[in-house]
């Protein structure tokens, strides 16, 4: 549902604080099987174009020789960060999903920048419905969370000095109908 769905990310800046952004375009599978987790399957796109940072600062104009109007369009572009004409798409494909004591091990295996490299979502039920008051259908709802190395995946710009740390917090929060 993706009107009831979030997929965020965070950084650290500069040593100071965590630098949050999200994306507004994404589409997310489920086949869940409470009976018998192995046959569940979990499969996640995001448009690396719909990065949003909320930054409202004249981009442009302090950083003279871009070629990119805003920040969200800087960081979607430009090969230094999510170098979206080159990889149009982030992708999520589950390889295991596992009942551990508090919720959920999702393994599976993230492609971004063109690179694959396997991630472990911690996962937790938030909550499920059998007849969603809307749509008349089952509904579930999670919290999913991984970490990962942004060098891992050939993004290394402002490593050194540290501008920016190399550890991508992403979450998603978010619903699920059936069909």
């Amino acid at each position: 549902d993706p009107y009831h769905s979030s997929i965020s990310f965070g950084i650290n800046h500069i040593g100071l604080a965590t630098y949050i952004a999200r994306f507004v375009s994404y589409k997310g599978t489920l086949k869940l099987d409470p009976g018998n987790l192995a046959a569940s399957k979990v499969e996640l796109t995001i448009d690396p174009t719909s990065i949003r940072t909320d930054f409202s600062g004249d981009y442009a104009g302090t950083h003279k020789g871009t070629p990119y109007k805003t920040f969200d369009e800087a960081l979607a572009m430009d090969a230094k960060f999510l170098d979206a004409g080159k990889y149009p798409q982030i992708s999520f494909t589950s390889t295991q999903v596992e009942k551990t004591a508090s919720g959920l091990k999702i393994t599976g295996d993230l492609n971004f920048r063109g690179v694959t490299k396997p991630v472990v979502l911690d996962a937790t039920v938030v909550g499920s419905i059998e007849k969603h008051p809307f749509t008349q259908k089952g509904a579930v709802g999670f919290s999913a969370t991984t970490t990962f190395k942004r060098s891992d995946f050939g993004m290394t710009e402002y490593l050194k000095p540290a501008m920016l740390g190399d550890d991508i917090r992403l979450s998603f929060e978010g619903e699920f109908h059936q069909n």
